[in-house]
């Protein structure tokens, strides 16, 4: 991989990693698109090092809320007072939501690195999950008008577990770990801007577990240190303008407004698998 390679990849994970579009998903076809072995071990890992400087983009946004968490979460283990803040709470709640994809990200993972690391699985998967976020969002709107929609105060423990084990299923590339998430949040009944904290709260252990597992397979391969830096620099200023877009857009937008985008992209990827223009890996 060259330094061009690495930086047009770091924006498409700066760009897409937070929107629910998948950001493995058009990984996979960028990498693809510029002659990469997709399911080489280290492109395979490379794409999960580039995504920590997403992680470092949600760290820096919410680096407020982040460090009440911390404190709340660590300081609650020996104050009564500070256990009963709700900030001690969500902080673990979302160690709790991330359990789930810790096991089935370890368990599944040769998986992950190969048989999933196909375009027909891209294509499938961005249009079969964009049903269930037009299901969600409609979900979420009978809430919003019965007024039973809850914020992020209200989060419970079932939520938690809920969402955490549908982040799994975008271990599968054309899900969209954002997707996912804000998905099963709205499902459980929590307001659109509360279900999309609660994914960049929870993409903070996952993207980083996967980063630091991945590491040396990406550095030591036919990638290489110095395109995974600047890969992991580029995805992290693109990622921190997305964050800032996207928080805004779910205030007032639904995010069924990306399934026509995501299923174009799944039936022009078919077509061209299909027709022999792009091989599947």
């Amino acid at each position: 991989m060259n330094i061009l390679q690495s930086v047009v990849l770091g924006v498409v994970e700066g760009l897409t990693e937070f929107l629910p579009v998948s950001s493995t998903g058009h990984l996979t076809i960028a990498e693809k698109a510029l002659g990469l072995k997709v399911n080489d071990n280290s492109v395979t890992g490379f794409t999960a090092v580039i995504q920590v400087g997403a992680v470092l983009a949600v760290l820096l946004y919410f680096r407020r809320d982040i460090g009440r968490f911390v404190a709340s979460g660590v300081g609650g283990l020996f104050s009564a007072e500070r256990r009963a803040h709700s900030d001690f709470r969500l902080a673990w709640l979302v160690v709790l939501g991330s359990v789930p994809i810790g096991i089935v990200g370890f368990a599944a993972k040769d998986v992950i690195k190969g048989d999933l690391r196909s375009l027909w699985v891209v294509a499938v998967a961005l249009i079969a999950w964009s049903l269930v976020m037009v299901v969600a969002e409609r979900r979420g709107r009978v809430e919003l008008e019965q007024g039973t929609v809850r914020g992020e105060q209200q989060v419970g423990v079932l939520d938690a577990l809920t969402i955490g084990l549908v982040q799994c299923v975008a271990l599968v590339p054309g899900v969209s770990r954002s997707g996912a998430t804000i998905s099963a949040g709205l499902l459980r009944g929590l307001d659109r801007v509360t279900a999309t904290r609660l994914s960049f709260f929870l993409a903070i252990p996952a993207l980083v577990a996967a980063g630091a597992f991945e590491l040396k397979d990406a550095t030591s391969g036919g990638v290489g240190a110095v395109p995974t830096a600047v890969g992991t620099v580029v995805s992290f200023g693109v990622a921190y303008a997305s964050i800032a877009w996207l928080l805004k857009f779910v205030a007032t937008h639904s995010i069924a407004r990306f399934v026509p985008y995501r299923v174009l992209v799944g039936v022009v990827l078919l077509g061209l698998l299909a027709g022999g223009a792009m091989n599947a890996r």
